[in-house]
C-alpha cells in the first residue's frame, strides 16, 4: 500500500507540475504582455520552482565535461564495461591520460540516490587517474527472477570488479560503501588476492557509528530492526520491472534527507524563486543542477538495507569483531599492505567525527607509514566529495596518498 499511495501521488503531482510548466511558458511568452505585469513575473517564477520540485525524474547522465589540462580541453570517454544485475563497472578516460596513470574504482553508495551524485568526484579524478566507478541498479527495475542483493552480494561485487580491473588498483569509498570496501579488502588481503587494492580510502564513512553518534544513527538505534522491516519496506508494484521485489523506496530516504534541513531546502527554493523574478538564472539554474541531481532517487533492496541497519549501525559489527562474509569472520587484520586513508568533514552531520578514522585502529598490524587520516575544515558531508573544497583541497591529499603507495604486490 505504501508504494502504491506513493505512485498514485507522483501521478497527481506530476500533472500538476506539467501544467504549472504550462503556466509558466505562458507568462513567459514575450506575446502576453501579462507576463510584464503586476503579479506575472512572481507567478512565472513561482510556477517554474513548482514545476521543476515535482516534475518526474529518472536517472541522470554523468555528462563528464573535457577536462582542461595545461590550457588544453581533453574529452572524457564513458563506457559500461561490466554489466551485472545489481550494479554495472562504468569505465572513464580522459584523452591523452598517461598509459601508467594510476588505476582507481570509485565506491558509490547505495543509500537512495543514483552514482551520478558523485559525478563532481568523477569530474576531478578523471584528471589524472584511469577511474572506474560502481553504477548501482535502482532495485525496482531489477526482475525477481534476478534473485536478491545483501551485503554479501555487495562485497561479492566489489571482488569481482577489482578483479576484472585487475593488480594495482586504487578504491575510494565514498560514506556508506566504507564497510563493505573495507571488508572486501580484509577478504583479498587474507586470500593474497594480487587484485587486492594498492589503497583504500574511505570519506565520512561509518565504519563506528558508536563515535560522534549523529541524528542518522539515534535513529537507527532508537528503533528495533522489526520497526524498520514493518515500517519503510514496501513492495515494487507492477508498473516496474522489479514488481513484487521488497524494497527500501528511495522516497522515503530522500524525505528523511529533506527533513534533517528542512529550512535549508525551504530556504534554496525560496532563494530560487527571488533568483529567477529579478531574471537572476545564472543562480537559479545553479540550485536547480543540484535539486536536479539530489530529487533523483533510487530503491535499495529490502535485504541489503536492514543488514546495513543491523551490521553498521546497531550491532556495530565491523569494530566489534563479529562481522561476516559468506559465513567466514571478516578479519581487519588481514589488511597487511593496503595502505589506508580516512577523511572526515569537520561539519559532517551524517557521520561524525571519529567514524571512519575507525578503520585505522582496525588493521592492528598495518605499518603507520600506510594509515593517514585527515580532517577536511570547514567542510560538511557532501563537501568532502564534491565541490571547490573537494575539488582544491580533499582530491589532492587522495592523489598524493596514491602516488605514495602504488601497489601492494610490487615487492
Amino acid at each position: 500500500m505504501l508504494y502504491s499511495a506513493y505512485e498514485m501521488q507522483r501521478v497527481w503531482l506530476g500533472t500538476a507540475s506539467h501544467w504549472a510548466s504550462v503556466g509558466a511558458q505562458l507568462l513567459d511568452n514575450p506575446a502576453l504582455p501579462l507576463g510584464y505585469m503586476g503579479m506575472g513575473p512572481a507567478t512565472a517564477s513561482a510556477l517554474k520552482v513548482f514545476a521543476h520540485l515535482y516534475e518526474e525524474r529518472g536517472k541522470p547522465e554523468f555528462d563528464i565535461q573535457p577536462v582542461e589540462i595545461d590550457g588544453k580541453a581533453h574529452a572524457v570517454s564513458e563506457s559500461v564495461v561490466l554489466d551485472k544485475p545489481f550494479g554495472s563497472l562504468r569505465r572513464f578516460v580522459r584523452e591523452g591520460l598517461p598509459d601508467n596513470a594510476p588505476k582507481l574504482l570509485i565506491v558509490a553508495p547505495m543509500s537512495g540516490h543514483f552514482a551520478t551524485l558523485l559525478r563532481g568526484t568523477v569530474q576531478r579524478m578523471v584528471e589524472n587517474q584511469q577511474v572506474w566507478i560502481t553504477d548501482w541498479a535502482d532495485a525496482r527495475n531489477v526482475p525477481l527472477e534476478d534473485g536478491h542483493f545483501d551485503l554479501d552480494d555487495y562485497i561479492d561485487y566489489l571482488i569481482e570488479f577489482l578483479q576484472f580491473i585487475g593488480p594495482d588498483t586504487h578504491v575510494l569509498a565514498v560514506c556508506q560503501p566504507s564497510v563493505p570496501a573495507f571488508a572486501a579488502t580484509a577478504v583479498m588481503g587474507a586470500a593474497k588476492d594480487p587484485c587486492r587494492p594498492a589503497t583504500l580510502t574511505m570519506m565520512g564513512g561509518p565504519i563506528d557509528t558508536r563515535a560522534s553518534p549523529t541524528s542518522v544513527n539515534d535513529l537507527a538505534m532508537e528503533k528495533p530492526l522489526s520497526w524498520f522491516k514493518n515500517n519503510v519496506i514496501a513492495t515494487v508494484p507492477l508498473t516496474y520491472a522489479g514488481a513484487g521485489r521488497k524494497v527500501y523506496p528511495g522516497f522515503l530516504q530522500l524525505a528523511g534527507f529533506i527533513s534533517m534541513n528542512l529550512a535549508d531546502h525551504m530556504m534554496s527554493h525560496y532563494e530560487m524563486f527571488k533568483h529567477m523574478t529579478v531574471g537572476d538564472h545564472d543562480s537559479a539554474a545553479r540550485t536547480k543542477q543540484f535539486y536536479d541531481e539530489y530529487l533523483s532517487v533510487c530503491d535499495m533492496t529490502a535485504e541489503f538495507y536492514l543488514q546495513t541497519i543491523e551490521h553498521v549501525f546497531q550491532e556495530h559489527s565491523l569494530p566489534r569483531g563479529e562481522f561476516v562474509h559468506r559465513g567466514t569472520p571478516i578479519d581487519p587484520d588481514a589488511i597487511r599492505d593496503t595502505a589506508l586513508l580516512a577523511i572526515e568533514g569537520e561539519h559532517d552531520d551524517i557521520s561524525g567525527i571519529g567514524q571512519t578514522r575507525a578503520a585505522l585502529d582496525l588493521a592492528e598490524h598495518l605499518p603507520l607509514s600506510k594509515k593517514k587520516y585527515h580532517l577536511a575544515r570547514d567542510v560538511g558531508h557532501y563537501g568532502i566529495f564534491n565541490g571547490s573544497k573537494w575539488r582544491g583541497r580533499i582530491a589532492p591529499v587522495v592523489e598524493e596518498w596514491m602516488r605514495a603507495h602504488p601497489s601492494p604486490t610490487s615487492k
